[in-house]
C-alpha cells in the first residue's frame, strides 16, 4: 500500500494566537445554528421574500403577486422563515400579515447586501 504523504508540514504554530482563538470559538451547537441560518438564507426565494418584507408588511396573496409564485409555494417558504425566526406574522380575520421578525433581520440584510455591493 502507498504512503500518503501530507500535503503540507507544519513548521511554524502561534500558540497563544491558537489558543486565543480556541477560546472565542463558538460551540458546535451555535456553530450549526449559524449553519443553518445560513443554509435558509442561501435560497434566492426566500432571500426575495425577506426584500420584499424589508419594505412593508405584506399578506401571503401580495408575497404571491411579488414572487410569482403560487400561493402554497410562498407558504412554504414563509413556514421555512418563521421557523427560523425570521419573520413573525399576525391575523386580520382571515388575512395573515408577515413582516421581518426582529431589527437582527433587516440589519443582517443590509448588511450583507453592503459587503456584496462594495465591489
Amino acid at each position: 500500500m502507498a504512503e500518503i504523504t501530507p500535503v503540507c508540514q507544519i513548521t511554524c504554530v502561534h500558540d497563544e494566537a491558537v489558543a486565543e482563538v480556541r477560546k472565542a470559538m463558538l460551540s458546535a451547537e451555535h456553530m450549526s445554528s449559524l449553519s443553518e441560518l445560513f443554509k435558509i438564507l442561501g435560497d434566492g426565494t426566500r432571500v426575495r421574500i425577506l426584500n420584499a418584507l424589508s419594505h412593508h408588511e405584506l399578506c401571503v396573496c401580495d408575497l404571491v403577486t411579488i414572487i410569482g409564485m403560487s400561493q402554497p409555494a410562498v407558504s412554504h417558504q414563509l413556514r421555512l422563515l418563521r421557523a427560523a425566526k425570521l419573520v413573525r406574522y399576525r391575523k386580520v380575520g382571515k388575512n395573515v400579515y408577515y413582516s421581518l421578525a426582529d431589527d437582527h433581520v433587516t440589519v443582517l440584510l443590509s448588511t450583507a447586501l453592503e459587503h456584496i455591493l462594495e465591489g
